[in-house]
């Protein structure tokens, strides 16, 4: 005598049931970048190793190199010192374009082509005229205020991107509660301020785009060292925001060519820091060029 009717309908009910539950236990989370992001154990050793080899080479110390690796692609991250902050030289002009898109949310879709020209020079160029000009404009504590709230600085997790001092003589200087620094950056902020402008989540995906297209700037040429030296011939696009003052040589870049699309940040505090920077973009090219095809 066959199954009723009515006792295969709990049956197929129950199996679909099954199936959803698979479906969401299984369905990967979108990426975040934050303090909880956990590295990825292969790449983590890969550029741990790069770096070891590298300080060897140029005799440095730990205390001297800080470096991110942020695969855009699959993606997955690897970071030495991600927290400890450094003085950053030019690299924090990061956060004066920041906070000049989060105070001025019309820039976004209706920036004038002076400003936008000035903008890229402080980014491209690492102009000091214009990034004074810009946070003389909205003053070292609003620009502050707004890279606090994007958490941006955090004084309990070792501080973050700080913008203390205009780039200029005479100028007015606050420094960070972690270490006092006037311009300051961390690894693990730098890497988030790339990933969150590629994702179009910095402010907005319109403010994103537009800096985007600032750091592009074709009208105004690379500075060409560190990672642009390093990776010329390549067949990439480089977005990047470098910094140098005495010994205190760095880079960080949104690197995209064939095959590859990521973010590398180097913290240098050392003679041979330029150096370095140029072994470790050639390095973690090949690196990331090669584990496509593994």
């Amino acid at each position: 005598m066959g199954e009723s009717r009515e006792g295969k309908i709990p049956t197929c009910c129950a199996l679909l049931a099954l199936l959803l539950a698979a479906c969401t236990t299984t369905a990967p989370r979108p990426f975040t970048l934050d303090y909880d992001t956990p590295v990825d154990a292969k790449l983590q050793q890969r550029l741990e190793e790069i770096d070891t080899r590298l300080r060897a080479k140029y005799g440095m110390t730990t205390e001297q190199t800080a470096v991110g690796l942020l695969d855009l692609r699959q993606p997955r991250v690897a970071m030495i010192h991600p927290d400890r902050i450094e003085y950053a030289a030019s690299v924090a002009k990061i956060g004066i374009l920041l906070a000049y898109f989060q105070l001025h949310p019309g820039a976004a879709t209706s920036l004038d082509a002076q400003t936008e020209h000035e903008l890229g020079l402080m980014i491209k160029a690492s102009s000091n005229e214009m990034a004074a000009k810009y946070s003389r404009e909205m003053g070292l504590r609003e620009i502050q205020q707004v890279l606090n709230a994007g958490g941006f600085y955090d004084a309990s997790r070792g501080g973050g991107i700080w913008v203390g001092k205009h780039y200029g003589p005479n100028s007015e200087r606050i420094g960070d509660p972690v270490c006092d620094h006037s311009h300051a950056a961390t690894i693990r902020q730098l890497l988030r301020f790339y990933w969150l402008m590629d994702s179009g989540q910095l402010v907005s995906p319109a403010a994103s785009k537009k800096m985007r297209e600032i750091f592009l700037s074709p009208d105004i040429p690379h500075d060409d060292h560190k990672f642009v030296h390093a990776l010329a011939g390549r067949d990439v696009v480089i977005l990047r925001k470098w910094g140098t003052w005495q010994d205190y040589l760095h880079d960080s870049a949104l690197i995209e060519g064939p095959g590859r699309r990521y973010v590398l940040a180097a913290l240098t505090h050392h003679p041979a820091g330029d150096a370095y920077l140029e072994d470790l973009a050639r390095e973690v090219d090949d690196l990331i060029r090669r584990s496509r095809r593994e």
